[in-house]
């Protein structure tokens, strides 16, 4: 479960011109709008990161007129997420330690551990889900299970919840990407299985179910099955030395088009965007070039690359800077997303873009 709850040192505070209430208070790579006065440098509070669903509870009341929703996909509850105030984005939701008198019980149980410490997770204890965005207003398909064990999630950690990403991709090479706004899509072949899978679920085999568009648009039962038949004359034998699956693979892609999230991309048609592409038999994810290339014989398309470079060397500002941006219909673009060259899913994180955050409705 993603850590949307957490305890953490407020870094900096700076103040709102012209703002006699209000100041902003950074946490990690976020700035949250907050009291004047409430918090300190060196201070410990309670960081609720955008796209935290908040239960009902008194102590967040003051946030209803701005984010109460109640709809069927989350239930009651207040949505955290980007917004503007007195001229400043807010990320998030942070909120004193003494609020939250039910925290001193993880205190107490672990004193000597010092539970209560920067980067303590506290989701579950305060009862904050994740909000949802219905993935497509066609129908999806039929649910006939959860995602298969094994079958990887598409979640990328944005940049601001994990600085030390930067340190550590500094000086490498790298690669970056367009985030494709859509519906994430898997499909799988296993052992001979073909499968479907929206970001969570498993899909029934139905011509007309949206997350199964990707095996019959591009023709996947036939050219996996191809796949399969020369993996097994040809055990030992791979399409470009040890790094190419023959056998058993998952892909992961975002699915775009008419009905899904608005079709910022202004598609006529829905298209699939490969990004992830697993080598089950070595637990291994490809390289982009090796990626790359496997779609290509599968008659595929991947996500658009923006940028590859031999030694990674952005900050934090350069690279929302960099995710800001158009997709060829002129909408926002939703970000980036950037990582290793040597292994992809090593270093890997989302740079979202303000812009587009700033306008979401829902």
């Amino acid at each position: 479960m993603r850590s949307l709850v957490t305890i953490q040192k407020v870094r900096a505070v700076s103040q709102i011109p012209e703002s006699d209430f209000l100041e902003l208070a950074h946490v990690m790579g976020w700035q949250c709008v907050a009291k004047k006065g409430e918090f300190k440098e060196g201070d410990l509070g309670v960081y609720f990161e955008v796209d935290s669903f908040l239960p009902i509870d008194e102590r967040y009341e003051f946030l209803r007129a701005s984010s109460f929703r109640d709809n069927a996909d989350n239930g009651q509850g207040f949505r955290i997420k980007t917004m503007r105030m007195r001229g400043q984005l807010s990320q998030g939701l942070l909120l004193p330690l003494e609020k939250f008198p039910e925290l001193a019980d993880f205190q107490e149980d672990c004193l000597q551990e010092g539970c209560l410490k920067e980067g303590f997770d506290v989701t579950e204890k305060l009862n904050v889900k994740k909000w949802y965005i219905p993935e497509t207003s066609n129908p999806g398909g039929t649910i006939i299970g959860e995602r298969p064990y094994g079958i990887p999630a598409s979640d990328e950690i944005r940049i601001q919840s994990a600085l030390e990403l930067l340190g550590e991709l500094k000086g490498k090479p790298y690669y970056i990407t367009t985030k494709m706004d859509g519906t994430s899509g898997i499909v799988y072949f296993i052992d001979g299985k073909i499968g479907c899978c929206s970001r969570n679920k498993e899909i029934k085999d139905e011509e007309d179910a949206l997350y199964w568009l990707p095996v019959y648009k591009y023709g996947l039962k036939e050219k996996f099955a191809r796949l399969y038949s020369e993996a097994k004359l040809h055990s030992e034998a791979r399409l470009h030395g040890d790094t190419m699956p023959g056998r058993n693979i998952v892909l992961t892609g975002e699915i775009c088009g008419p009905g899904i999230q608005r079709n910022k991309l202004r598609l006529g048609a829905i298209e699939w965007y490969v990004f992830d592409v697993k080598d089950v038999d070595t637990n291994r994810y490809l390289s982009y070039d090796d990626a790359a290339a496997l779609c290509a014989g599968l008659g595929l398309q991947t996500v658009p690359l923006e940028e590859r470079g031999e030694a990674f060397d952005y900050s934090l500002d350069t690279l929302l800077e960099k995710a800001r941006g158009k997709y060829p219909g002129g909408l926002d673009k939703e970000g980036i997303v950037v990582r290793s060259s040597a292994s992809p899913k090593a270093i890997s994180f989302k740079v979202l873009n303000n812009d587009a955050l700033l306008k979401e409705k829902d």
